[in-house]
């Protein structure tokens, strides 16, 4: 069905629900639309009428919002714990219902980002420019047809391509510079070029700077009711460059090819923690990765098919100039290499009109390898191969609409071995079920899962801070079950209100937990699988958007935008207790840095004139070690931002100006101890589309 005949009815369908009976034959008249030029073949995902917990955030949405990272998007994921260690440039890790990061995995366009070395991908290091939306899924996204590395996550965190779009036009070109508070400094070029029919490209450029610098005020006591000072942040300054080249290709209606050539080079001063009067200023990294991946998608009435391929190369130096070896200042350099194929297939039985029953199978096949200038486990390569073999049911086939039952099964296989110049470790191999169940009527979704986590051990546990490698892979099972409700309100022909909450309840257990533990002094240190972690928490989102405006609905065009408000609300109630010795003195306290309540506020408002966006992160306090004593505290915040831009359309192009307050009302907090994050700051930018 091509893009006329979705839009004709559209209109019939609004018609019918606005017009009386009497007047219905005024649907005959000749009615002019506008050309509309859908092309994106990855359009963003459903949320509510799904078996697994899924949130979606547009990129338009966050750039309202004044986010500029991937960062700035998990923040706003309900249930999920981001550590940031200060600064623009400092670190952001993300975990999810208490698993621990190493349980989460981030996909660009589906291909997962990995990191052999301590399994954690820096969030930081990822820009949303070229994006159009980010999804968070809890257990997997709601799709058969997926990377089989994706299903053996915990959680997945996926960034979106962009495909051009032209609406008649052969190229589009975009400039922005934005610059703020304590030297941040962000040109950003996007240029998109239509060749042919069937092909685009697009290339867009980001140069980001921050001299990191930002005043705050050091506290002598627990209390703070004592003694003060007011210092600087040292150490915090960041530079980075990233290139990102993407290929559009569509065979036809069902086929479609995606490549993407990524590249980025950064350097990251390491602001220490800040401890009564004293900074560690002497650490840094630098940064250079690329690599190159490929989608192909063939989506038909019996068969679905995608394949995946990506070579990564990156190289990361870490250097402290205080510290100091027998050859001089320590420096370590790592070289992580890795080569990734996956396949996967999906068959309709009885086709995807009739059938009720549809069987998929995916197969990854990776090999890493880290190269370091360390006196021991230099040169360590792991080989990898998982298998998916799973099935669905749905109980009204046709068109294979969200209405009905569905019920989803699936056996993840995982095989891995290490490598270490001639010597060879022994297999880790389990297979770990899937258990899915979703029943929607209406506007309402009933949903329940289980699954079960396999974690192998990485490089860093296992080799470069260890005594012994006879490790236990980590264990995790979890369980969900959820109500979501989502309802479109039809005022009028040119008036929409759409509503949506959904209520997730999960239980996480983690076995075989790997943990450091001490040895003859702080330098030698034994990883053992002692910990076990208990998690029992509760979701909460719910989102309300007002459209109005004629041309809201079929035109794109921002000047005749009339009304847009959106508010999305979240709240996240985590209980993750350490379940490992009932006889210790943890025994059953809150996990480190794992808030028992956090939530989120976003507020945009769209009109013909002025765009606002005001955002809200709440986090509770939380505890540095696994001992929840008053020492250990880390106190919760709230963190506020607004952002007001306005839309010029000039004779030749549009012309974008914006201004944005971070931390409103410069509340000082940390999101991990003595790393204190940045208060009020400025941000102003413009940009111009030709």
């Amino acid at each position: 069905m091509n893009c006329h005949r979705v839009i004709v009815l559209l209109v019939l369908f609004v018609a019918f629900r606005t017009l009386p009976c009497a007047a219905q034959d005024t649907t005959r008249r000749a009615v002019t639309l506008p050309e509309v030029n859908i092309v994106d073949p990855n359009p963003q995902p459903e949320q509510l009428k799904v078996q697994t917990p899924t949130q979606v955030v547009s990129t338009n949405e966050l750039v309202q919002l004044g986010g500029t990272l991937l960062s700035d998007a998990a923040r706003r994921m309900v249930g999920v714990t981001l550590k940031d260690y200060g600064g623009i440039g400092g670190i952001k890790t993300v975990s999810a219902r208490g698993l621990g990061s190493q349980f989460s995995t981030l996909t660009i366009d589906g291909v997962a980002v990995s990191d052999c070395q301590n399994g954690q991908v820096d969030l930081g290091r990822y820009m949303l420019g070229n994006s159009s939306y980010v999804t968070f899924a809890n257990g997997q996204t709601d799709n058969l047809l997926q990377a089989a590395r994706a299903v053996a996550a915990g959680s997945v965190l996926n960034m979106e391509t962009a495909v051009p779009e032209f609406g008649g036009r052969g190229f589009n070109l975009r400039a922005d510079v934005e610059g703020g508070s304590f030297g941040y400094f962000a040109p950003t070029l996007r240029y998109e070029q239509r060749l042919g029919r069937r092909m685009s490209l697009s290339v867009w450029g980001n140069y980001t700077r921050s001299d990191g610098d930002y005043p705050f005020t050091l506290y002598y006591t627990l209390g703070r009711e004592d003694s003060t000072s007011r210092e600087r942040r040292l150490n915090s300054q960041m530079r980075m460059g990233t290139l990102d080249a993407n290929l559009f290709y569509r065979f036809d209606s069902q086929r479609r090819l995606h490549v993407k050539a990524h590249y980025m080079k950064g350097y990251h001063a390491l602001p220490g923690p800040v401890i009564f009067y004293s900074q560690n200023a002497s650490e840094h990294t630098e940064e250079n990765l690329h690599f190159a991946q490929a989608r192909y998608k063939r989506m038909g009435k019996w068969l679905e098919v995608q394949l995946l391929g990506k070579y990564q190369r990156s190289q990361d130096v870490y250097e402290d100039t205080a510290a100091r070896t027998p050859t001089g200042r320590l420096r370590n350099d790592y070289e992580q290499q890795e080569a990734y194929l996956s396949q996967a297939l999906r068959c309709y039985i009885g086709g995807k009109e009739k059938g009720h029953f549809s069987l998929a199978l995916s197969t990854d096949e990776a090999v890493s390898r880290l190269k370091s200038n360390l006196s021991k486990h230099n040169d360590v390569q792991r080989m990898t191969a998982l298998g998916v073999l799973a099935a669905e049911y749905r109980s009204k086939p046709k068109g294979w609409t969200e209405e009905g039952l569905r019920v989803n099964a699936h056996v993840l296989g995982t095989w891995i071995r290490d490598r270490e110049r001639a010597a060879v470790s022994e297999p880790y191999a389990r297979l770990s079920p899937f258990a899915g169940v979703a029943y929607t009527r209406g506007n309402l979704t009933l949903r329940y899962f289980f699954k079960e986590n396999y974690r192998v051990p990485n490089f860093n546990e296992l080799y470069y801070y260890t005594v012994g490698h006879a490790l236990r892979p980590e264990k995790a099972r979890q369980q969900n079950v959820g109500v979501s409700y989502s309802n479109t309100r039809i005022i009028n022909a040119t008036y929409f209100w759409d509503n949506g909450i959904s209520v997730d309840g999960y239980y996480n257990r983690v076995s075989d937990k790997i943990i450091a533990v001490p040895m003859q002094n702080m330098f030698l240190w034994s990883m053992q699988n002692l910990g076990e972690v208990e998690v029992r928490g509760l979701d909460i989102s719910a989102t309300s958007r007002f459209r109005g405006g004629a041309s809201s609905i079929f035109i794109t065009d921002d000047w005749r935008r009339m009304l847009d408000i959106s508010l999305t609300l979240g709240y996240s109630y985590q209980y993750a207790v350490d379940r490992t010795d009932a006889a210790s003195k943890v025994y059953g306290h809150q996990i480190p840095y794992t808030p028992r309540h956090s939530g989120s506020i976003a507020l945009t408002a769209s009109t013909k004139w002025v765009e606002v966006g005001y955002s809200a992160t709440l986090v509770g306090r939380r505890y540095r070690m696994s001992q929840n004593t008053d020492a250990n505290v880390v106190r919760g915040y709230v963190d506020q931002g607004i952002k007001v831009s306005r839309q010029f359309w000039l004779k030749h192009g549009k012309l974008d100006v914006k201004a944005q307050v971070l931390n409103l009302f410069n509340v000082q907090y940390e999101v991990v101890k003595n790393y204190p994050m940045m208060g009020r700051n400025y941000r102003v930018g413009v940009g111009y589309a030709f």
